[in-house]
């Protein structure tokens, strides 16, 4: 499962406003056109999905749920993989 929220840099309780700066910032910066870095492309795409769950209310509901399920179905792969995508926002691919 994907972490939208790693996606965008923000916490679980950001605000609607805080997760519209956010896409506004990553969007602008993962653009194909404008990063030629190979991710690119697959980051921007995480980034446009992140948005389209996140600012959407039933969509976030329904997100968040299930990921407090997957937090105390397998607290420890869940850990692994918001760690992981937190950290390939800072290290270089």
């Amino acid at each position: 499962m994907t972490d939208h929220y790693t996606a965008l840099g923000l916490g679980a309780h950001a605000s609607l406003a805080d997760i519209k700066k956010a896409f506004r910032q990553k969007a602008s910066f993962y653009h194909p056109d404008r990063n030629p870095a190979a991710d690119a492309a697959e980051r921007f795409r995480a980034v446009q999905k992140a948005y389209e769950v996140l600012s959407d209310d039933a969509l976030r509901t329904a997100y968040d749920d299930n990921r407090r399920r997957n937090l105390l179905d397998d607290p420890l792969e869940t850990a692994r993989e918001i760690w992981h995508n937190y950290t390939k926002s800072f290290l270089p691919s």
